[in-house]
């Protein structure tokens, strides 16, 4: 028997049509008709083919069958419909071999020569074979007719041919049947892949729809990559493989932030762990303005002769306290880099006073009782500094010291968050090799945990540069990039203008960040402009000219580059 060479087919509508087209030529036969099931519980006409009458409709042309489907049961009686051939081998599971149906009284032939008159066609033999898969569920039915000899005369179905072609249906109900399974496992293993990308996604209330964007721009991106006629890309390729691993790989490539503490993934202040810690320190500042109120108030009452001097000098404490906790406002933020002397006038804010008069001890929790020196903490009346960094900040690897943190010199994160930030792209990547992809997958890993590498191999989890990146890994980098420079819902950041983030990329590819190339394709493609029409908000949508960097012209404005925290 003759290899069918179907087991590669895509879809279950490519492998049955090959299917029919093998059983027919096998059994010379001049015509042959695909019967599939439908959600109505109907067999509907799928594919029709006669080389006498040249029609070819359905499957793989472009003609659609527009024929009323078989009734499997009667609309009346709700009994099985037993009259028609088609019908009868579905529900019996069994081949029917006709050799004249002009001489059959045993069904119902009326549509088949109603058909045959219209036509000028005769038909005569039919045979009739069901494909079963292993629990006996009859998944399509498939008719050939007129079994020809040498002379192109009709003949019957012999039962040689007929054996012949019910192994066929046999084989083909198990290749059928594999792709069903297979196509079911790679369905459950999308839906897993999606659930943890929309939980990542859902985890943040700050990183909306990333892990689920990031795979649009990574498919129009390599899509522009494919079909690219001259410049570095005119020979890439991707197989049908390649494209599923990359599919997989731009969904996965964030997997790693399941172990990203949500209050590090969101940190839109200094101060802010589970909220933002600011309010606090309004709260200090609030008592030491109350004290100062006081002290103002009891001075007059005992020496009211000199109130202008004591009202005076209660002013100018407002004042300063005022100034004071708007500079640290301002430094939460994290918006500007923070110099020597503000780092400086921060310590020395912190060492103002005032005093408690609570237990601190009291409501906390065991793990919070473990970190604090309980006895001192019970000591009231205290003094206490306005900024601190107690020993009970530093637990799980991180330092949530109020100077510590304020105190950071560019954006919201100290070394540790963004070093853990970083870090999941390493759990990305151990996590994506601890997966038994098979062979052909192999490169969803590779896909995946390289949208932080850079060109010039300062990137990371493992350094590597552009030689060592395939073409796949360099393009969700960029998707990665271009996704997050352009989401709304960052709290660390401003929403840019597609003109900004057009120029922050180019930078980037400039500076050894991304592929050069790519993002040169990126912009003569027009991918950037497609996506940002569909996805990106009106107001951000600038439409810029590319020209100046398609061109290599120098950059007139200066553009501050923040790498994108995505």
């Amino acid at each position: 028997m003759r290899d069918l060479s179907i087991n590669s087919e895509n879809t279950l509508e490519e492998l049955l049509e090959r299917i029919l087209l093998e059983a027919k030529k096998i059994s010379n036969a001049d015509g042959a008709t695909l019967y599939t099931l439908g959600d109505d519980t109907r067999l509907h006409f799928s594919i029709i083919i006669n080389d006498t009458l040249k029609v070819h409709m359905g499957g793989s042309s472009t003609k659609q069958v527009n024929i009323r489907p078989l009734d499997i049961y009667n609309n009346e009686s709700g009994e099985p419909n037993t009259k028609n051939v088609c019908v009868n081998a579905f529900n019996k599971r069994k081949i029917i071999n006709i050799p004249d149906v002009y001489l059959s009284q045993e069904f119902d032939f009326s549509g088949t020569l109603s058909f045959d008159e219209k036509n000028n066609y005769e038909t005569h033999s039919i045979l009739t074979v069901p494909l079963t898969n292993i629990r006996d569920d009859c998944i399509a039915v498939m008719q050939l007719i007129n079994a020809k000899d040498e002379t192109g005369k009709s003949i019957p179905f012999s039962p040689s041919v007929q054996r012949s072609v019910e192994i066929i249906s046999m084989h083909a109900s198990i290749l059928v049947e594999n792709n069903r399974l297979l196509l079911e496992h790679r369905k459950v293993l999308e839906s897993l892949i999606e659930l943890v990308a929309r939980a990542i996604d859902t985890k943040s209330p700050y990183t909306g729809a990333h892990c689920q964007r990031v795979p649009v721009i990574t498919k129009m991106l390599a899509s522009a990559a494919v079909i690219a006629s001259d410049g570095p890309f005119k020979d890439f390729e991707l197989s049908d493989d390649q494209w599923y691993a990359l599919h997989l790989a731009s969904w996965l490539h964030d997997c790693g932030k399941v172990t990203t503490p949500e209050y590090i993934m969101d940190k839109a202040t200094k101060l802010e762990t589970v909220h933002n810690r600011i309010h606090e320190i309004r709260t200090r500042f609030e008592v030491l303005r109350r004290d100062a109120q006081i002290k103002y108030l009891e001075a007059k009452i005992e020496n009211p002769e000199k109130e202008s001097e004591y009202k005076q000098i209660y002013e100018n404490n407002v004042k300063e306290l005022n100034d004071d906790f708007a500079f640290l406002a301002r430094c939460n933020i994290g918006s500007s880099a923070l110099t020597d002397l503000g780092i400086e006038r921060i310590k020395k804010i912190a060492q103002k006073t005032y005093l408690r008069t609570f237990d601190r001890s009291l409501g906390l929790s065991r793990g919070e009782l473990n970190r604090t020196d309980i006895e001192e903490d019970k000591k009231v009346p205290a003094v206490e500094y306005l900024l601190e960094d107690r020993a009970e900040h530093m637990f799980g690897g991180y330092n949530r010291g109020e100077v510590y943190n304020l105190s950071i010199r560019v954006g919201t994160l100290t070394p540790e968050e963004r070093a853990k930030i970083n870090d999941h792209v390493r759990v990305t990547l151990e996590m994506l090799k601890a997966i038994p992809f098979p062979e052909h997958y192999k490169d969803v890993v590779e896909y995946a945990a390289s949208h932080h590498e850079r060109v010039d191999g300062k990137g990371y989890p493992r350094g590597l540069k552009k030689e060592q990146m395939s073409i796949p890994a360099r393009i969700i980098a960029i998707a990665d990039v271009f996704e997050a420079l352009s989401s709304t819902d960052r709290p660390y950041k401003k929403i840019k203008k597609l003109s900004e983030i057009i120029a922050t990329m180019n930078d980037m590819s400039k500076n050894g960040h991304i592929d050069p190339d790519l993002f040169q394709l990126f912009l003569s493609s027009g991918v950037y402009r497609e996506y940002a029409k569909e996805y990106m908000l009106p107001e951000q949508f600038d439409d810029p000219d590319i020209s100046v960097y398609l061109s290599n012209k120098p950059i007139t404005e200066n553009i501050n580059v923040d790498t994108p925290v995505s």
